[in-house]
């Protein structure tokens, strides 16, 4: 008989959701959306307000997007919903020896990256640093870098799915805040004065550790989902 063990709800939120903020793909994105603005000599102002737009813009695709499926995965039969979450698991743990990989071998292979018809198409759309144009590279991104970004993420919503009510809701809003955290922080250096270049050599540095550390934690998050799926581990 399997030995019960129980996990803070808040805390495995809070820590995926902070590892997660620190994903290259979303901060790179918003790195070269800033690069446009510098180049076309917009103002400190115009760069707050279209950077928070485009923050904004990824912050409510991310939440209606994970509250869409944590609603479907909560309405899915007990008995299917304990098999989607270990084969969530499965890909999940996947996901994360593809970003060890990464660590060793950036690059090389197939990594979990977004693909390179998106990555020119969102190099293209930075260019149009309109208001209406910054709220639809921010849908646009939310949508095309769920492979960079998804696997995290989709743990989180297996695991709120399993008890649907509105602490869930909260929790899912925690981690989409705690998740565009990091792009905020960016943008207020960069307004206070800060190169953007000093950004961008510490992204590139660090690029190999943000996926070590991913994914590890996907790994993690992978075997406590099947843990959770077979009644090993409760998570209250």
């Amino acid at each position: 008989m399997a030995v019960e063990a129980y996990l803070p709800k808040l805390a495995t939120v809070i820590t995926t959701a902070a590892i997660d903020s620190i994903n290259p793909c979303a901060i790179g994105v918003l790195i070269l959306m800033i690069s446009v603005m510098l180049a076309g000599k917009q103002s400190t102002k115009r760069m707050l307000l279209l950077g928070g737009i485009y923050v904004s813009a990824v912050l409510v695709v991310y939440l209606l997007a994970g509250l869409g499926l944590m609603y479907y995965f909560s309405t899915l039969p007990l008995v299917l919903a304990e098999y989607i979450s270990i084969a969530v698991g499965v890909l999940i743990i996947i996901a994360g020896l593809l970003e060890i990989k990464d660590y060793f071998w950036y690059g090389r292979w197939f990594s979990l990256s977004i693909p390179p018809v998106f990555a020119k198409m969102i190099h293209n759309y930075t260019s149009k640093t309109t208001i209406f144009g910054v709220i639809f590279l921010g849908a646009f991104v939310s949508a095309v870098e769920l492979p960079c970004t998804g696997a995290p993420y989709l743990a989180i919503i297996t695991l709120l799915s399993q008890n649907f009510d509105f602490t869930a809701f909260l929790l899912l809003v925690l981690y989409n805040i705690i998740f565009v955290l990091p792009l905020i922080i960016i943008l207020i250096l960069v307004a206070s004065g800060m190169k953007l270049h000093e950004i961008k050599k510490w992204k590139q540095a660090n690029r190999s550790y943000m996926r070590l550390l991913i994914g590890l934690l996907l790994i993690a998050l992978g075997w406590m989902l099947m843990l959770i799926a077979n009644g090993t581990i409760n998570l209250g």
